[in-house]
């Protein structure tokens, strides 16, 4: 079995505006890179649409039909301060967790190993009644539940993006199959992720990092907060929120990760799907804001997802 990629072009007609850093160009340069030789045998596919149904079961019918109804005919919508959309977002959002979905049936119907979701907009700030942070539909956690739906009894969402994914933690917190794990610089936007947060049956964990942290600190907080909770919980099938932006080129933040880190973190969760979900784990795109950094950052992500 191959990794699977899963993309769509309609990804690229999600227009932000001139000078947004949720731009279309940070998905052609992960393309691009993944055009590589090394890249050879990835099983590349093209993303469907996510159902109104796998919708539902993280979004309300309400939030739903009013996101549907703000997008513009022409120019650009305003959602919040940081979100806008533009007459190809709705499609854009509906193959970015579409593909996920599609990503998580491929892996548990074993034609493939495991999966990446190079798409956007990116979901992991998304609340279920609220577009925010650049997000639109949560797609992970469109995930997670679809993969309860599908008879995943224990679903693991690793998030290792440089902002606390607010929108996913909401959406697990109550949930005692569910589990989510992670790292990102405190304080930050969006102000969500101390450590003190746990969720109602201890089922999240937030490993901050203080601003500067590089290598040792965050493979410490991996190996010592996220790792033994994860091993404890014995998921059946592992989610990743990819965020390259806690990369040392990134602008957004202030974390001073290398690519070898974001091979390394592949690496440790391979292990633990290996273990516990005979090796089940789709990982989706979400932050990573300097072009040259999130190319590099994806290629070794997928390097290491193709190792597993």
């Amino acid at each position: 079995m191959h990794t699977a990629l899963f993309t769509h072009s309609a990804c690229l007609d999600h227009d932000t505006g001139e000078g947004h850093p949720e731009c279309q160009e940070r998905l052609r340069a992960v393309l691009r890179a993944l055009e590589d030789e090394a890249f050879m045998f990835l099983d590349r596919r093209e993303a469907p649409r996510v159902t109104r149904e796998q919708l539902e079961r993280v979004h309300p019918a309400s939030y739903l039909d009013s996101l549907e109804a703000a997008m513009p005919q022409s120019g650009y919508a305003t959602l919040d301060a940081d979100t806008l959309v533009s007459p190809g977002s709705w499609e854009a959002a509906l193959r970015s967790a579409g593909a996920v979905c599609a990503a998580i049936d491929a892996v548990l119907a074993g034609e493939a190993r495991n999966a990446f979701c190079a798409v956007r907009p990116p979901g992991h700030h998304a609340e279920p009644d609220k577009a925010m942070g650049f997000c639109l539909f949560n797609n992970v956690a469109v995930g997670a539940a679809h993969a309860r739906a599908r008879g995943m009894r224990r679903v693991a969402i690793i998030d290792f993006d440089v902002h606390h994914g607010n929108g996913t933690q909401t959406y697990c917190q109550h949930d005692p199959s569910l589990l989510y794990l992670s790292t990102h610089q405190w304080p930050l936007y969006p102000g969500t992720g101390s450590a003190r947060e746990h969720g109602d049956y201890e089922n999240v964990v937030n490993a901050c990092l203080g601003p500067m942290s590089g290598s040792p600190e965050f493979r410490h907080a991996v190996q010592t907060k996220l790792l033994p909770r994860l091993d404890a919980f014995r998921p059946e099938i592992l989610l990743i929120s990819a965020g390259f932006d806690a990369h040392s080129r990134d602008p957004m933040a202030g974390l001073h990760l290398m690519e070898d880190d974001f091979a390394w973190v592949t690496e440790k969760l391979g292990e633990m799907a290996a273990k516990h979900a005979a090796g089940r784990m789709v990982s989706v795109l979400e932050g990573g804001y300097d072009l040259r950094a999130l190319a590099n950052s994806a290629a070794v992500h997928v390097k290491a997802l193709m190792a597993v």
